[in-house]
Parts: C-alpha cells; structure tokens; sequence
C-alpha cells in the first residue's frame, strides 16, 4: 500500500482550534487539520509552513511536535506529523477549502472530521486544556507569588 507523508497544523488562539472543511477530492466536505504533503528537502515545520501560506495565505509560527497519526485508509497508508502553530501574520483566507471553524474544546466534536483526524481530537482536547491552564498561570504568575507569601 502506498504511503504518503503529510503535516497538519493544530492552529491554537487561546482556548481555539481552527479546522478547515476539504473543497475537493475523495473526502470533499471532510472536516481536518489544514497542512499537506512534505516536498523533497523540506523539514516537516518548513512544509507546514509553506502548506499554510499556501492553502491559508497566512504566516505561521510552528510550534511543539503533538503525535504522528498513521492510518491506513482504502486506497493509501497516511502518516501525518501534527504540530501546534500559532498565526503571526495575516487572517486566514480559503484558497483551496470550502469553509473553515474555530473550534473550542467543548465543540471540537460538532464536526464531520476525516477519519485520521478524529483519531487526535481526546488528545488535543487534553492538551489544549492544559495549554490554557498554564497560560493562566503565566499570565498571573505574579500574583500567584504574591499570594503565597
């Protein structure tokens, strides 16, 4: 069975996640991560990267390694490195999606997700709850030691 390597985006904007809906192929309509596949020479990050200046018109800040995602689908094996990004320049523009969500840990699931993706969804439902607590932390860690003195 053949193998293709992608990278997804797990775009995080505080408790936010944004998943786009497919515009074309066999799993038109299918909810993902956005990203695409690895070119010769490229790092998983500078693919990502230019996969969403791409489908996105947007600049990312690739950010921590969250799993790899093999799943073997009818015609083709997927293995898809997913990474958290974050947006650093530019509002993201549709350019080969049909429509496009920011998503909260409590709605992550109100959409049709491709089936390699749905196989993440608990895990970043976990990690971005975590990614929020610590981010309150930080944010308030000043306060925090004040009060514990």
């Amino acid at each position: 069975m053949k193998t293709i390597n992608v990278v997804a985006a797990i775009i995080r904007d505080g408790n936010k996640i944004y998943a786009t809906q497919r515009g074309y192929g066999d799993y038109k309509d299918g909810w993902e991560f956005p990203g695409g596949k690895i070119e010769p020479g490229e790092t998983p990050q500078q693919a990502l990267a230019r996969e969403i200046k791409e489908e996105l018109d947007t600049d990312i800040a690739v950010g921590d390694f969250l799993t790899t995602i093999e799943y073997d689908y009818p015609a083709f094996h997927l293995s898809m490195q997913c990474f958290w990004a974050t947006i650093c320049k530019g509002e993201p523009v549709l350019k080969e999606h049909e429509a496009a969500k920011w998503l909260t840990a409590d709605n992550l699931d109100s959409v049709e997700w491709l089936p390699a993706d749905l196989t993440i969804i608990s895990l970043i439902k976990d990690k971005l709850i975590d990614q929020i607590a610590m981010d309150i932390l930080i944010r308030h860690h000043a306060a925090f030691e004040e009060l514990s003195k």
